[in-house]
C-alpha cells in the first residue's frame, strides 16, 4: 500500500473516517479515504441543489428529470442523493408500476403526462416512456406495431413538452455486464435488498445483447431532431453521483449566489 499522507491519515482519524473503517468487514483505507473525499464533495453539491431548487420554486420552473439504464446501474441511489437535501414539498418521484387494463387502453404517454409538474417542481422519473424503447420490446411486453409507433412519436412528444416551458433532462446510467452480476449477487444475498430483484432483472444478464441493441436504437433514435441522453458511466456508484448532480446543476439554470 501506498504510504499515507498526513492529509489522508488526518482524514481517516476523522469521525467520519473511522465510521467508515468501522463498518466494513475488511479494511481499505484508499476506499475509504476516497469515500471521505465523495462525501465532502457531496456535501458542496447539495447545497447548490438546494440553492437550485429555491430558484426554481421562485420562478415557477417546470422540470423533469428522467433516469434510465440497466438493471441495478443506480438509477434509485442517484435519485436519493438528490433529493437528500432538498425541499420535500416541491419534488416528487415516480417509479410507475405496470399499466392497468385501462391504462392498456389509452395513449401510450397519458399515464406519463399526469405524473407532469405543476409551477416550481421537479419529478424524478425512475424509468419513464422510455420502457418502450428497450424494456418492453426486449422482453417481449409490446408488439413490433406499438413499439414502431412510440418510436415515431417519442421526439415530437418531447418537443411538445419542451416548447410547453418544461425543462427536460434525460439521463442514462450505464454499466457494464460483470458490474451488473456483481450488483446482482449482492442483491440476492441482503435480505434487505432482495425486494429490488424482478423477474425483468433475472434475465437481464441472459437478455444483455438484445438491451444493447434497442439501447443503442434508443440513444439514435435522438439524432432524429430528439433530445439527447447524458449518458452517466456508473460502474463505481460514488462517481457516477456527483457526475449526475453535476449534470444537472449544469442543465438547470439558478443563481450561484443566492443565499440560502
Amino acid at each position: 500500500m501506498e504510504k499515507l499522507s498526513a492529509k489522508d491519515l488526518k482524514k481517516l482519524n476523522s469521525k467520519k473516517g473511522l465510521l467508515s473503517i468501522l463498518m466494513n468487514d475488511t479494511i481499505n483505507l484508499p476506499k475509504t479515504i476516497r469515500y471521505i473525499d465523495y462525501e465532502k464533495q457531496l456535501k458542496v453539491l447539495q447545497t447548490e441543489l438546494i440553492r437550485q431548487q429555491a430558484c426554481i420554486i421562485d420562478k415557477n420552473m417546470r422540470v423533469i428529470v428522467l433516469f434510465e439504464g440497466r438493471d441495478a446501474a443506480g438509477k434509485g441511489g442517484a435519485i436519493r442523493r438528490i433529493t437528500e437535501r432538498i425541499n420535500p414539498r416541491h419534488y416528487r418521484i415516480v417509479a410507475l408500476p405496470k399499466p392497468t387494463a385501462v391504462e392498456k387502453s389509452q395513449w401510450y404517454f397519458q399515464r406519463y403526462i399526469q405524473q407532469f409538474p405543476k409551477a416550481g417542481e421537479i419529478v424524478f422519473f425512475d424509468r419513464s416512456w422510455y420502457n418502450r424503447a428497450v424494456v418492453e420490446p426486449v422482453n417481449g411486453f409490446c408488439t413490433n406495431e406499438e413499439y414502431r409507433i412510440f418510436m415515431n412519436q417519442v421526439n415530437d412528444f418531447e418537443r411538445m413538452i419542451t416548447e410547453s416551458g418544461i425543462l427536460l433532462v434525460k439521463l442514462y446510467m450505464s454499466i457494464s455486464k460483470k458490474e451488473q452480476a456483481k450488483r446482482f449477487e449482492d442483491i440476492k444475498n441482503n435480505p434487505l435488498k432482495q425486494w429490488k430483484m424482478s423477474k425483468v432483472d433475472e434475465k437481464a444478464q441472459e437478455l444483455w445483447d438484445s438491451y444493447t441493441f434497442y439501447k443503442n436504437k434508443m440513444f439514435d433514435n435522438t439524432k432524429s431532431g430528439g433530445l439527447p441522453f447524458k449518458v452517466i458511466k456508473a460502474n463505481r456508484k460514488t462517481d457516477a453521483r456527483i457526475d449526475v448532480i453535476e449534470h444537472l446543476l449544469k442543465s438547470i439554470p439558478y443563481d450561484k449566489n443566492r443565499e440560502i
